[in-house]
């Protein structure tokens, strides 16, 4: 089923503020799978662009080189839709960045959401999520997904909505957040009959 068209729609994977699996605070690393496979993603459902968010210089320049081999180096030559794919990937040190580049491009601060393994206070059901999408076509949107032991606390401060967690079966969560990433998306922006 084709993917339902809403607000323009941003995600955003970030390696900062993250925490490690101890809950203390940590910046992680880019990963090529992560990046590769949320491009791919994230074009299929018709993200405006995928931001990568991290602080650290030496990240950026890691980020700069995979985009360089799937935008202009060899694996643009050899598939040429995984650079259609990479194309949407844009680099922000902070989330704050993120967002100000969404509201220099539509005049308007994009609502902001978070993402979450774990249940808590303030959490946006599905269903809920699904209907905002639908009520302001025209104000922008940005998820956030954590790496490392998820999105730190004060990213949750800052959010307008925690979407509620992905639940499967036996009480085992723990997703990649590529795979979160897709049913994320999937869950938001198509419509079952």
């Amino acid at each position: 089923m084709e993917p339902i068209t809403h607000r323009p729609l941003y995600v955003g994977l970030v390696h900062h503020p993250v925490v490690n699996r101890r809950g203390e605070p940590v910046t992680s690393a880019i990963t090529n799978l992560d990046i590769h496979d949320i491009a791919r993603t994230c074009k299929t459902y018709g993200v405006d662009a995928f931001y990568v968010i991290n602080p650290a210089p030496s990240q950026q320049i890691l980020l700069e080189e995979i985009l360089a081999h799937w935008l202009t180096g060899a694996g643009a030559k050899t598939n040429p839709t995984r650079c259609e794919a990479f194309k949407i990937v844009r680099y922000a040190a902070t989330i704050a960045q993120a967002v100000h580049e969404i509201r220099a491009a539509w005049g308007a601060a994009p609502e902001t959401w978070a993402t979450s393994a774990k249940g808590g206070e303030k959490r946006i059901s599905w269903e809920a999520a699904r209907m905002r999408l639908d009520s302001s076509p025209h104000t922008p949107l940005i998820i956030l997904f954590g790496t490392g032991g998820g999105l730190a606390q004060e990213v949750f401060n800052l959010s307008d909505f925690i979407v509620e967690p992905i639940q499967g079966k036996k009480g085992y969560n723990h997703l990649s957040v590529r795979s979160a990433v897709a049913i994320t998306l999937d869950r938001l922006l198509t419509r079952r009959m």
